[in-house]
């Protein structure tokens, strides 16, 4: 098959949509298929663009077998919500007529990652002019993140990005999301249920496992082996209100010393969590960046306790990628989460999996990782009940297997519909 992806995020960027879209292309062209992604140059999460490449260049490379066009577009230093609009609405420009010269290709399947939903337009009459099948991807439903989050309260504006998003989706033959609370969504957008499909964040469990204590980075980084490491890892968002992790840092000083709040990543709220820890003087917190892809299976083994924060308005839009790693290396984790949404489900359906406590919530945070690091010495050192989880339902070839034949599917759909 021939098969065109668009999307803003993409490899080499090591953490998010951008990481998954990457090992999804990498996978299907080395099971023989002939992909080309139309994105931009490597920016998230620091919100630069990374070395060795420039924001306002066209740029063609291949990344395993993967033909890669780089279009130009705006990086703010400093997202807000217009700039980030503007941050959007710049590659959706540039990419326009890359994705026009790509007829010329003619793909079997177009599939747009969103967010942004600004490519969907161009995404869907791709596909349309060169007769090929059109599959959305959401990652993020960024317009329920958008209103969620306060960015703009107006409910008649609302009403109308939401009418535009739902005619947009309902045009692809395949819309798919990365978890059920979010193909419930669809529902709303009036999606006809034989278009939905379940394509989860996956994670290679083989790569990922459950590491023995005694090869981390404890030693590495200056850790004694009796401090208590509490881990925030990926990336430093506005989105997911990280203030919290400060609050609980400062909560928990006096009466465990022996914890550590590592905070690892890079983000548009990065800057201001530095200066509000030095503030407070949080000796017990610690900041490191975003470290490399080989090194993830010992970072994620050497907590104790792992923290996956959602501010209230989000927890419902996003599924974060960080808590497949967490999952695959048996972390205990702590998810803040209102129970109705998909990680709230999480975590209420497998007993066990992780902590669930109120989102925003400073007390009930610092509750739920006293309990965790005051846990009996005879539980394992690792969750055996989130290994399991991510070993049934998270491996990478099982859930790409999957997809690779829904494709097959559309793809065998058209030609029999030509016939």
């Amino acid at each position: 098959m021939r098969i065109l992806i668009h999307g803003i995020n993409y490899a080499p960027e090591k953490i998010g949509i951008g990481k998954y879209t990457g090992e999804m292309a990498a996978w299907l062209a080395k099971r023989g298929h002939e992909v080309r992604v139309v994105t931009a140059p490597p920016y998230y999460p620091s919100w630069q663009v990374a070395k060795d490449y420039v924001s306002w260049q066209y740029r063609r490379e291949t990344l395993s077998d993967v033909s890669i066009l780089r279009c130009p577009l705006w990086v703010p230093s400093q997202p807000t919500a217009l700039k980030r609009i503007i941050h959007l609405t710049t590659f959706a420009i540039s990419s326009f007529p890359v994705m026009m010269k790509q007829i010329i290709w003619k793909p079997d399947i177009v599939m747009v990652i969103e967010p942004p939903l600004f490519c969907a337009p161009q995404a869907w009459l791709t596909s349309r002019i060169a007769g090929a099948k059109s599959w959305i991807h959401i990652q993020d439903f960024e317009v329920a993140a958008f209103f969620g989050l306060g960015f703009a309260s107006s409910g008649f504006l609302k009403k109308c990005v939401k009418k535009i998003e739902g005619l947009l989706t309902r045009r692809f033959d395949v819309v798919s999301s990365i978890s059920r609370t979010m193909l419930h969504r669809l529902t709303d957008l009036h999606v006809s249920k034989d278009r939905i499909y379940l394509f989860p964040n996956w994670v290679d469990t083989g790569y990922i496992h459950p590491s023995p204590k005694e090869n981390d980075l404890r030693s590495a980084w200056g850790f004694s082996t009796d401090q208590k490491i509490i881990l925030y890892s990926g990336n430093l968002g506005k989105k997911q209100g990280l203030d919290l992790i400060l609050d609980a840092a400062e909560g928990l000083i006096s009466e465990h010393p022996e914890a550590v709040f590592l905070i690892v990543g890079d983000g548009a709220a990065k800057s201001s969590l530095v200066a509000d820890a030095a503030k407070r003087k949080l000796q017990n917190v610690l900041f490191k960046e975003l470290q490399p892809i080989e090194i993830l299976p010992i970072l994620l083994a050497m907590a104790d306790v792992h923290l996956v924060i959602q501010k209230r308005g989000a927890a419902d839009a996003v599924m974060p990628s960080k808590l497949t790693g967490i999952l695959a290396v048996g972390g205990f984790s702590v998810i803040t989460a209102d129970a109705h949404t998909e990680l709230g489900k999480l975590v209420l359906n497998n007993p066990g999996i992780a902590e669930l406590v109120e989102p925003e919530s400073s007390n009930a945070l610092i509750a739920a990782i006293k309990r965790l690091l005051c846990k009996p010495v005879s539980i394992p050192h690792y969750n055996h009940v989130a290994r399991e989880y991510a070993e049934r339902n998270l491996s990478t070839d099982s859930i790409m297997t999957m997809v690779e034949n829904r494709l097959f599917q559309l793809v065998a759909a058209s030609g029999e519909k030509e016939e």
